[in-house]
């Protein structure tokens, strides 16, 4: 009793330690209220499969830039710095007008699919900077040239170049030299969970003064043209009216009654939320002030603006003359009444000190996370990140039954819709905040990519991580038959399966910052059992002839493969992938690895640990020999994995192409204490027992029954001697190793490429460091080279289990042909380190990831990351979704890992 007493009191007093060390963020984290109102509005909402009701499935061609000014949209709502609801009904942003543009910049422009050289891009420069987990405050950048934005030579030039031509951007049409534009800073505050301050200060940093029109927008999501609807929304018709005292208030059933502010004397401009039909449609039935109507007004004085100052969307306009280096503020505030009704008497009085404490307490929250001795930049690129992170929250709503039936006060769709995209997934029902890999490339959700950001938001806000998880394997989300969605665009497609791995990972993270005996079982259990079914469906539907050999198709890689993965041959040949095979493995280890956690506590879960230490085991052996033929996906000879197409007739083809593919089996691997396995008696007879009776498979795998470093158990597709033979290549700089990371293809390709003949036709891959130059997938994103954030930090983790095992006695060689040994945990330290100078200042005070751009030079550049969806694998320049912290976010985690555990 005594010493059950003594535990008590420490780990009360740990408990005590832990909570005076949390900020006043942190204490709002557990106050649902503040999460209500957040940055959940989308970059872009155009050309999305959402509001996509054509026959064709042509998504780009549906819903255009240009008509994004004119259409309601059925699905969600975009804007510029966008803050929302967390049901996206009143939604508040910016626009603004230089007076030389065509139109309002009231949504960011970017080429489409077809448009790009290399696929889809956006084409303007903003940057995420700070933001908190509850957006009690967060801030953001906008640079906007001060000459007409050239929308139509973006289009034309990137028309024009090919796939070996670099994408023609922004910075490179000039209009920024001499410095004439416009830093737009936007930052949001809260007062209460229910008063938001905005705050827009604008610099004019050219040589000559220059007007700018800010206009910041208040608007209802259309709810009320749609009928009853699955979003939780009522079918009401909201409103905006102008009051005497210059306010607007606003009026809506489910949010209640908000009033707006604005500082000044603003032109207060109004109309509907409703699509200018005329000019879509030339139907001349629809309402005289449509959604474009304040855009109409402003730039072409045409009278499209409510002269009773009351609509659906509302605008304050500000007119400045601003001189060379001077700036103007404009100040907003919107605060909810109440039934009564009444608002502040002084708005802004105590605006700019709210602001102020935000910023502070923003501050000694990151203070809180940041690694003490990481260098100022270096927390710099991790706050930023987080911020991208925060910045990429959006409401998402997508009902597939509703979408393929249409709507009952709109045209039905066309009848090929019912047999086309998404047609099988008539469960699906999303409708909420979600974190989003890049909110305007990818404004929509990737499996895998959502288990990325959970990982990297599990440092700033674990259960908002733990919540986005489980809302992936949520009914609304997962199929009756245990698939995860994959994407959008075809959810039927395959990701590679790491839900899992970041279950474990964010739950092992929340560990190590909680006092003992605060683990979330709840969680473990409840993600466990979901997980179960979806393993169930890859076992069942990617195990084509039931030899424990996974295919899946291009599992997130894209056109990594020499031809495309998907490819269903006529004559029933497929693939067989290393890539799919391993995660699968990593998979069951995963599960097991939270079935030994559950048993800790239940015994229950002991059988189910056992279970998937099989299913690994049987992987295992399969990698190595399928069935009789004693052919495996490993290769002796060149002593790396590689695919293999397996003919109707039995025949084998191996596609002996040295790619991350052949890299990935280094992925499944665990270390298991000493500690947990005498918690876990029965399993450990299970391990013996395999090794007696099935010492074919037990041979195949590391030795788990030889003891590491402290007793340590290690399971992994590879022993030594394999694990050896793949980091020699991967710390090749002639082959994977680039001075930023991994390349996903080796550079040997670049000047003999790899070239595969199938029935008289001949497949080519070469090696490719940035711009794509297939056109598979569409040719947006580039695995024949490149350095990927996700696959490089999934190699840094798992080279640092392995030295969990082996510690100082595995040594390898590097540089390569030096002579010199390094251990496994120098091996990951180097990658780890190397990853993290794509952001970091180099000795010449540049940003690898930006170029050499002589813009990003400059003070008012040089300091604002961007957060890209791959890098060039020859000098790490950011190639493909520039704002894609999805999964580049997880530096942040890196940067940790530099001074925790890699230190």
């Amino acid at each position: 009793m005594y010493s059950r007493s003594k535990t008590y009191i420490l780990y009360l007093a740990l408990s005590i330690l832990y909570s005076e060390q949390l900020t006043t963020e942190h204490h709002r984290l557990n106050d649902p209220a503040w999460r209500q109102w957040g940055p959940y509005v989308s970059d872009r909402q155009w050309g999305t499969v959402r509001e996509d009701y054509s026959a064709n499935g042509d998504a780009w061609n549906f819903t255009t830039h240009d008509m994004a000014r004119s259409y309601t949209y059925r699905w969600g709502e975009e804007g510029i710095a966008g803050f929302c609801d967390n049901k996206q009904q009143l939604c508040l942003a910016l626009a603004l007008w230089n007076g030389q543009d065509p139109i309002l910049k009231e949504r960011y422009f970017g080429l489409s699919n077809g448009e790009g050289n290399h696929g889809e891009d956006v084409k303007e420069l903003y940057y995420y900077l700070d933001n908190t987990p509850s957006h009690s405050y967060q801030r953001m950048l906008y640079k906007y040239p001060q000459a007409a934005y050239p929308y139509e030579w973006l289009v034309t030039e990137n028309g024009r170049r090919g796939r070996l031509d670099p994408e023609f951007e922004l910075l490179d049409t000039g209009l920024f030299d001499e410095n004439r534009y416009f830093d737009v800073f936007v930052e949001y505050a809260k007062a209460g969970p229910h008063d938001i301050l905005m705050a827009v200060t604008v610099h004019n940093r050219g040589p000559e003064a220059a007007t700018l029109h800010v206009l910041p927008t208040l608007w209802f999501r259309n709810t009320w043209i749609f009928g009853d609807d699955t979003d939780g929304v009522p079918n009401y018709h909201p409103s905006l009216v102008l009051q005497p005292d210059n306010t607007v208030s606003v009026e809506d059933s489910a949010l209640g009654r908000y009033i707006l502010y604005a500082e000044g004397q603003p032109n207060w401009l109004f109309c509907e939320n409703e699509s200018n039909v005329a000019r879509l449609y030339d139907n001349h039935s629809g309402t005289c002030y449509p959604k474009d109507g304040i855009n109409d007004y402003v730039v072409q004085g045409r009278n499209t603006i409510n002269p009773d100052r009351k609509g659906t969307k509302a605008a304050a306009h500000y007119t400045f003359t601003i001189q060379a280096g001077e700036s103007a503020t404009v100040r907003l505030r919107l605060e909810a009444t109440g039934s009564a009704g009444s608002g502040i008497k002084l708005p802004f009085a105590s605006f700019d000190r709210i602001l102020t404490n935000r910023k502070k307490e923003a501050d000694e929250f990151y203070a809180h996370i940041q690694p003490a001795d990481a260098t100022d930049d270096e927390k710099r690129v991790q706050r930023q990140a987080f911020a991208g992170m925060l910045w990429s929250k959006q409401y998402y709503y997508y009902d597939v039954s509703r979408w393929l039936a249409g709507d009952a006060n709109n045209p039905p769709p066309p009848p090929e819709r019912l047999h086309g995209r998404n047609h099988t997934w008539l469960q699906l029902i999303n409708a909420g905040v979600i974190s989003m890999p890049d909110k305007w490339e990818y404004p929509w959700y990737a499996a895998w990519d959502w288990a990325f950001h959970c990982v990297t938001l599990s440092l700033v806000d674990p259960d908002f991580a733990k919540q986005q998880l489980m809302l992936l394997t949520n009914e609304w989300f997962m199929h009756p038959n245990g698939q995860l969605p994959a994407y959008e665009w075809n959810f039927s497609d395959v990701n590679p399966p790491v839900q899992a791995w970041a279950t474990w990972r964010i739950y092992h993270l929340e560990l190590e910052r909680k006092p003992p005996g605060e683990q979330d079982l709840t969680f473990l259990r409840a993600i466990f059992h979901k997980l179960m079914l979806n393993f169930t469906w890859w076992v069942n539907r990617k195990d084509q002839s039931g030899n424990n050999i996974f295919e899946g198709g291009f599992l997130g890689l894209d056109n990594i493969g020499v031809f495309d993965r998907n490819t269903a041959f006529p004559d029933g040949s497929h693939l067989e992938q290393a890539d799919g095979t391993s995660w699968m493995a990593m998979y069951a280890l995963n599960m097991m690895r939270i079935a030994l956690e559950l048993a800790r506590h239940d015994p229950v879960y002991d059988e189910m640990a056992t279970k998937f230490f099989d299913h690994f085991l049987y992987i295992a052996g399969a990698i190595t020999h399928i069935g009789n033929t004693n052919v495996g996906l490993w290769d002796e000879e060149d002593a790396f994995f590689y695919d293999q197409l397996r003919m109707e007739d039995g025949t084998i083809y191996r596609m002996k192409v040295r790619t991350l593919v052949g890299l990935i089996p280094m992925f499944a691997v665990e270390v298991l204490d000493a500690e947990l396995l005498q918690a876990n008696p029965e399993f450990v007879k299970r391990m013996v027992w395999f090794q007696g009776h099935r010492p074919d498979l037990y041979h195949q795998v590391s030795r788990y029954a030889e003891k590491g470093v402290d007793e340590k158990r290690l399971l992994s597709l590879l022993r030594g001697f394999r694990l050896k033979a793949l980091l020699a290549k991967v710390l090749d700089e002639t082959e994977f190793l680039s001075p930023h990371g991994v390349r996903a293809v080796s550079k040997v390709y670049q000047e003999n490429p790899y070239e595969f003949t199938l029935d008289h036709t001949t497949f080519r891959l070469t090696y490719t460091p940035a711009e794509s130059d297939s056109g598979m997938f569409g040719g947006n994103s580039n695995w024949r080279g490149p350095v990927w954030m996700p696959t490089n930090y999934l190699m840094v983790e798992s080279l640092e289990r392995f030295y969990h095992y082996f510690g100082d006695s595995f040594t390898v060689e590097f540089p390569i042909g030096s002579g010199q040994q390094i251990t496994l945990r120098e091996v990951a330290r180097e990658l780890n380190n190397r990853l993290i100078s794509l952001f970091t200042l180099d000795a010449n005070g540049e940003r690898p990831s930006f170029g050499k751009h002589p813009k990003y030079k400059d003070p008012h550049f040089r300091d604002h990351v961007l957060f890209y969806e791959y890098f060039d694998g020859d000098n790490g320049r950011g190639v493909g979704a520039s704002h894609q912290t999805g999964w580049t976010g997880l530096v942040a985690e890196l940067i940790n890992r530099k001074y925790g555990s890699l230190k």
